[in-house]
């Protein structure tokens, strides 16, 4: 077993010191999509191919999409990584110095905490957003990674939209290897469904623009069902609960608060009886750990898909409210 993984991460780093090649726009895949992009969107084909000529498929991305799994981490483990106290302090910090922006994107329901919560774990508040270029990751995949292309493609074709309908060079925006953009990770399709402009410059840039990014995480969690004033989780008793019948690997809301009440699991809440719920398991460091999760958790799993990625972000949105509230405020300026 060591042997072949031995094997695979040479493979891996062999791949990643693969030099790239320019987008070969002669192919007949690439002309094709080409020609939809030229029929449904009115793009100019000729202008279109000579961007696609400039990007570069990267052998490296396909490295990195095809990588060795990595450990699975048990949710203390994965916990751990995010609730440091360098993440927590950063995100007082950010919040102090944006205020303003957070409190415009407050407006549309979504605590503070959580949106800092979200763009803390993503990208450490905007410090990693990525160094590919977007327009690269996109075209590597679309054309050079069949196992995923069709997604890859539409997605493409959503950059290259948003490029158009926000002035935006197609060859110049970074991302991560897999095409997700600014200090909020959007995928070009969520950008341009759900970003907004927090500020009011008429454009909406996810990569400097804190309004810009609070806003449109906040307009991404209410899309998906985030509910104001509502909690997101809460810490589970199953000592005397009869959990015959559930699946904990799933976040589907699939009971209620009143069913798993019903079944004996403890938890506080002021939720109705029928509001919907989902017990989930967690491996804590001393044995299985249970939180009942809400509507407002589904909402953070639309974001990633992920229960681990849910409850990091929920603790590190509790964690940051309260060391908001025990830091101390900023002095004024002196009068002048």
């Amino acid at each position: 077993m060591q042997l072949i993984r031995r094997i695979l991460l040479l493979a891996l780093w062999t791949a990643l010191a693969a030099p790239a090649l320019a987008l070969d726009a002669t192919r007949d895949d690439v002309r094709a999509f080409v020609g939809e992009m030229a029929g449904r969107h009115g793009f100019a084909a000729e202008e279109l191919g000579r961007v696609l000529e400039q990007a570069e498929s990267r052998p490296s991305i396909i490295a990195l999409m095809t990588r060795p799994a990595e450990k699975a981490l048990p949710w203390h483990e994965y916990r751990a990584r995010f609730l440091t106290e360098r993440r927590i302090a950063r995100g007082v910090e950010t919040g102090r110095l944006q205020s303003g922006a957070l409190e415009g994107a407050a407006e549309r329901g979504v605590p503070a905490s959580v949106l800092l919560s979200i763009v803390g774990v993503e990208t450490f508040y905007g410090e990693n957003t990525g160094k590919q270029r977007v327009i690269d990751a996109l075209v590597t995949l679309a054309f050079d990674y069949p196992r995923r292309a069709p997604f890859f493609r539409n997605e493409l074709e959503q950059f290259l939209l948003m490029s158009r309908e926000e002035s935006l060079d197609p060859l110049g925006p970074q991302g991560s290897y897999a095409g997700a953009m600014g200090i909020p990770q959007f995928m070009p399709s969520s950008f341009r469904a759900y970003a907004v402009d927090g500020d009011g410059d008429g454009r909406r840039n996810l990569w400097a623009s804190w309004a810009d990014v609070f806003a449109s995480v906040a307009n991404y969690l209410r899309a998906h069902g985030w509910r104001t004033d509502e909690p997101v989780m809460a810490r589970a008793d199953v000592a005397d609960a009869d959990l015959a019948g559930l699946e904990f690997g799933k976040v589907d809301l699939t009971e209620t608060v009143g069913s798993l009440k019903a079944r004996g699991v403890r938890f506080d809440t002021a939720l109705p009886p029928e509001a919907p719920a989902v017990l989930l398991q967690f491996a804590g460091r001393d044995g299985p750990e249970h939180r009942v999760g809400f509507t407002n958790f589904y909402a953070i799993t639309r974001y990633n898909r992920s229960q681990l990625y849910a409850s990091a972000v929920s603790d590190l949105a509790d964690a940051i409210a309260a060391a908001s509230v025990a830091a101390p405020t900023a002095p004024s300026p002196p009068a002048e």
